[in-house]
Formats: C-alpha cells, sequence, structure tokens
C-alpha cells in the first residue's frame, strides 16, 4: 500500500480563493521578473540552493496565485542591484490557525513550518504523494530507528512504516481513504531483479497520443469518475506494460497536531472487515508539475479483490465473496472426512465387533 494524502476543502475556504483570479493576472508580470533570474541553475549553487526557485513548481502553488511581492513585500524596483535581502512573511500571517493548531503539536518546539514545506513548491495535502511526506518525515526522523521503535508493538514494522504516510497514524482525522497509484517496473539488467517504482508524468505520456490527457488513461468515458469495468480495463491494459497499482490507506482530513492517538495501537483500526472509510478511493495520476492529479473511484469498487484491484491487499479489508463460499466448502469437505468416517465406524461397531 503506496500513496497520497487527501484534504477535505470547505467551501468557504475556496470562496476566500475566488477574488485571487484578478490578484493572480496583475501578480503574472512581477512573478516573470523574478523567476527569471531566480530559475537560472547558476543561481542553485548559491546560498545553498534557497534562492532558486523550480519554475513549474512555483506556478503549481497557490503562492504564485498571490504573487511573489505579497510574501516579499519590500523587494525594490532595483533589485538585486540595489544589494538588499528582501523581506520574508510569516506563514501565520495567512495560516494563523493551522500555526495555532501546529504550536500545540509535539512537533511545535521542534521544527518550523519551512523545515518541512518549501514555500515555493508547496501543494495541496490532495497532490502530494505519501512517499514524499515520509520523506519529510526522515529529514528528522531516522528510518531504522522508527522501525525499531515501532517494532516493539507493530508485527512487520518495517512494512507498515514503508508503506503507510506517517501521518495515517499521527494525524486527528477521524476517517480514512485509499488512494492508488501507478507503480512501474524496470528490470535491472546487470542483477536481473525487478524493483517497482512509482510511474512519472513522463513515463505515462509515452502510452498515449499527444492530443490526449493524461487521465484518459483510465477515465475512458472521460466523465471524471472511474468505474470498476475502468480499472479492471486499466489493470488488463497496466500488466503488460509493467506496471501495476499500489494502494495506501491515508486521512481524508490532514490536520497538524501530530498526535501519538491511542486507537492506532489497535489491529483492528486498519484491518476491520470492510471498514466504511474504504469503500471511498482515488486514482493519482502524476503530472508535469511533480504532483498529483486524483480521480474518484466507484464506491466499493476498490474492495473488489478480483477484478478491482487485484495487486492491493489489506488483511480484514479487502475480500471476495466467491473466494469465501470456495473457502467455506473446501473447509466442510475437509470435515465432512473425518467426520463421516468417524460416524460410519460408530454405527458399525457392532458388527466389527460380532467379527
Amino acid at each position: 500500500m503506496r500513496g497520497i494524502i487527501t484534504s477535505t476543502i470547505p467551501m468557504a475556504i475556496i470562496m476566500l480563493f475566488l477574488p485571487i483570479a484578478g490578484i493572480a493576472s496583475s501578480a503574472t508580470p512581477q512573478n516573470e521578473r523574478c523567476i527569471k533570474c531566480h530559475s537560472n541553475k547558476e543561481i542553485a549553487a548559491k546560498d545553498e540552493g534557497r534562492l532558486y526557485v523550480d519554475p513549474s513548481r512555483f506556478a503549481a502553488t497557490t503562492h504564485s496565485m498571490i504573487g511573489c511581492v505579497s510574501c516579499h513585500d519590500s523587494v525594490s524596483n532595483s533589485h538585486p542591484a540595489d544589494g538588499s535581502h528582501p523581506s520574508k512573511a510569516s506563514c501565520k500571517e495567512c495560516h494563523s490557525q493551522i500555526q495555532t493548531e501546529y504550536t500545540a503539536s509535539l512537533h511545535g518546539k521542534n521544527a518550523t513550518c519551512t523545515d518541512c514545506h518549501d514555500p515555493h513548491a508547496v501543494k495541496s495535502p490532495a497532490s502530494i504523494a505519501g512517499g514524499d511526506i515520509n520523506t519529510m518525515c526522515g529529514r528528522c526522523h531516522e528510518s531504522k530507528r522508527i522501525i525499531a521503535s515501532h517494532a516493539k508493538w507493530l508485527p512487520q514494522a518495517d512494512l507498515h512504516v514503508s508503506a503507510l504516510p506517517c501521518i495515517a497514524c499521527h494525524t486527528g482525522s477521524k476517517n480514512y481513504v485509499i488512494t492508488l497509484y501507478i507503480e512501474n517496473k524496470p528490470v535491472n539488467k546487470s542483477t536481473m531483479m525487478d524493483e517497482y517504482k512509482m510511474a512519472t508524468y513522463s513515463d505515462l505520456t509515452k502510452l498515449i497520443s499527444s492530443d490526449k490527457d493524461i487521465k484518459s488513461l483510465i477515465d475512458n468515458n472521460g466523465d471524471g469518475k472511474i468505474s470498476l469495468s475502468e480499472l479492471r480495463d486499466f489493470n488488463f491494459r497496466l500488466r503488460g506494460k509493467g506496471m501495476r497499482l499500489w494502494g495506501m490507506m491515508t486521512p481524508e482530513e490532514v490536520t497538524h497536531t501530530y498526535q501519538i492517538l491511542d486507537n492506532r495501537f489497535d489491529c483492528t483500526f486498519c484491518h476491520a472487515t470492510g471498514p466504511k472509510a474504504m469503500q471511498t478511493s482515488f486514482v493519482a495520476l502524476p503530472d508535469n508539475s511533480g504532483g498529483y492529479q486524483r480521480i474518484a473511484v466507484e464506491k466499493g469498487a476498490v474492495m473488489d479483490l478480483l477484478y478491482g484491484t487485484p495487486d492491493f491487499y489489506m488483511i480484514g479489508s479487502t475480500r471476495s465473496t466467491l473466494l469465501n463460499y470456495v473457502g467455506l466448502a473446501i473447509l466442510l469437505g475437509g470435515m465432512m472426512m473425518p467426520i463421516g468416517h468417524g460416524t460410519f465406524r460408530f454405527l458399525t461397531r457392532k458388527n466389527r465387533k460380532e467379527h
């Protein structure tokens, strides 16, 4: 199980961004002037790379919409010739609610916002892969130590730590969903070993014609939703390309509380029989800005083990009704032999004694 973090965005927040459309157009010329210098690869060698801004990643952020000078408001028209260092806005100026929540968390005194988030490449939770989240955590939390500490109570701790985003357990979200990613299986010719890696935007564009959107790979009818039949067809075609779908249980809503919750120590929290949250799922497709775009999957389709996502299996959650009946028949058949044999011997015991 691998994947991406999902987020519930209230309508009030969406309304806040409506007037930004006007700001974006007026901020664009100023952005272009800044990006012209700050996207130069030569500037990456200065100031430990902090001066470099990837134009495609920055363009995908909400910060690009409000403009560079909104955060660096002291920059002058003669910059950089004036030799001054432009001011930097603090995150709490716009994200005060998150700042309050984060300050009260376990991390509040140990890391700042920019220790985890690059303001020039920040993305919404729905656009980030779970592996990217864990990479952020790994800057401070060494993987070996995390696995060792979790192994004291968690079976197969290495598998859990590598297959789930850290915030799947250390966040306040009550509900969870399954996010599916596409993985590629390049062959290492030197050792003839196979290893799946996250498929890139470039990998997937090779599978479609230049006039089509990458979504057409799986959303055949273009209705913005993925049915079980489309998921089944997608799986069939992927196998012939050395690819597969790989899923991850991810929070429905991302918080900055970073809690240690008691119910996460209970295996049934994840490994329950068909929990309702698991019926909601998405396929995350990479985009050309380094993020992901999600497409909703038909409710319950991800739990169809045989036809939906045959490579995705979570003990206790993914079950096949057909296989349940087959297993029950095998179990009953196996029991009938000794029971029948014992019953026959019991009924014929007198005859056996006489002979």
